[in-house]
Formats: C-alpha cells, structure tokens, sequence
C-alpha cells in the first residue's frame, strides 16, 4: 500500500504557493500552503468556461478556501472536509493549507493551463 507525508513528498515552490505532492494509484495527493492570496481566475483562462475542470476531494487543515460556482460560493474552514467537483473557481487566503486528492491526468491538464497563464502574467507584468 502507498504512503505519503507532507515530509516526503516532493516539493515545488512557486512563491506565493508550495506544493507538495505525489502521485498514488491514479490520484495525485497534494499538500498545498499558500502564503498569499490567490484568486485563481486568471489562471484558468483557457479551460471550459474558464474554470476547473478537475473534481477535488480534500481536507483544510488552516485557513480558508472558497469555491467559486456560477449560482453560489462554497467556504471550507480549517476542519472542513470539502469535495468541489468540476466548474469550480478556487480563492484562497493567506495561511491556507489543505491536503487534496484529484484524478492526476485530468489535474496534469489544469496544470498546464495554470502555468502557461502564470508565464504569461508574469510576462506582462502582472
């Protein structure tokens, strides 16, 4: 059976966001820090109706996480379990950190778009 921490996970650092994470059997398990706010929006111009299309399954451990729908705002608190499936906009705030389980094929694609968008911001200065 695979296992997993927070400490050995591989680790990627984007600034304003750490993630650690490994893949499991078809599922890639993330533990996420975000150190800054981050309105996911702008980097998911390009997917269907520019949001997520990748359902996620996670645990909030500190902070808060809201989910953006088109009828309605879900909030997660540290304690809260959540599910946010697909069509979703995340908005995180500073301090947040949550363990997440996603299909790793369908979150490698979002991730894709993530940072191209993130290049191109970063490109023209914003």
């Amino acid at each position: 059976m695979p296992k997993l921490s927070s400490t050995s996970a591989d680790v990627q650092d984007y600034g304003p966001v750490e993630v650690r994470e490994e893949q499991m059997d078809g599922y890639t398990v993330n533990f996420v820090t975000f150190r800054e706010s981050v309105d996911h929006e702008p980097l998911l111009k390009g997917l269907p109706d520019n949001r997520c299309p990748c359902p996620h399954w996670g645990y909030v451990l500190e902070g808060r996480v809201t989910f953006r729908f088109g009828d309605h705002d879900e909030t997660f608190v540290a304690g809260d379990a959540f599910y946010a499936p697909p069509g979703h906009l995340p908005v995180h705030e500073p301090g947040t950190r949550y363990l997440q389980f996603s299909p790793s094929e369908e979150l490698q694609k979002v991730s894709a778009v993530i940072m191209q968008n993130m290049q191109a911001l970063q490109g023209s200065g914003g």
